[in-house]
């Protein structure tokens, strides 16, 4: 089974080797594709020293759309340029999809700083996706490119694009949760503090469910990254 690991990037300089090396350390049959929205840093020099590079007008939807056209996988994998895959993650997703009832699915997660506040955002995280199946991006969403070209693939969506696939997904069919978890950055809590960054995060989830159009959500979500 071939996996495409489709990552969107927009100045992602600071992270994006260190996350693509750790994917060609990854065994199974992996292709990669990264695709730039514009970035001004040596982010598209850097990809193109480990993976296949296409250009995108900005947002996170119409970037890994075009990403799924180029994709020549039975699976797409879409990770965000600051998330690690764990070991095994191949074989994990491989061995979730010989079962044809599943679609797709996610990882765990936790976040790469020690402290307990950082600890308990990832556990949170986990809690509210084993509660009510709200995984987003972060948690490296996977899925069969059948299934993702039957749904539409994502919507163009200035925020959420992810919440919405998720749910899609879980409507469409069986979607898995698999025991391995993946590191992602921390420094969106860093960076904005870890108790305001919950609230945001809690506001913008509520606000989408209410019906708030994303481009409004947007303007409240800001540069959170």
């Amino acid at each position: 089974m071939n996996i495409s690991v489709i990552i969107p990037v927009l100045n992602e300089a600071t992270v994006l080797e260190t996350a693509l090396r750790q994917i060609n350390t990854l065994k199974g049959e992996i292709e990669i594709i990264v695709v730039d929205g514009g970035s001004t840093d040596s982010t598209v020099s850097i990809a193109g020293r480990f993976a296949r590079v296409l250009s995108s007008p900005k947002g996170r939807s119409t970037q890994m759309n075009l990403g799924v056209k180029a994709a020549g996988g039975d699976v797409l994998l879409f990770l965000h340029a600051d998330t690690r895959l764990p070991e095994g993650a191949v074989s994990a997703i491989t061995k979730s999809m010989n079962d044809p009832a599943v679609i797709g699915g996610r990882f765990k997660i936790c976040l790469d700083e020690t402290g307990w506040q950082y600890r308990m955002v990832g556990s949170g995280i986990n809690l509210r996706d084993r509660l009510f199946s709200g995984f987003t991006g972060d948690q490296a969403i996977f899925i069969r490119k059948s299934a993702f070209e039957t749904l539409g693939g994502y919507r163009d969506m200035t925020l959420m694009e992810d919440l919405d696939l998720g749910r899609r997904m879980c409507r469409y069919g069986k979607v898995v949760r698999l025991p391995l978890t993946v590191v992602t950055s921390a420094r969106r809590w860093k960076n904005n503090g870890v108790f305001r960054t919950i609230l945001l995060m809690w506001a913008l989830r509520l606000g989408y469910l209410l019906g708030y159009p994303p481009r409004l959500l947007y303007q409240l979500y800001g540069d959170t990254r």
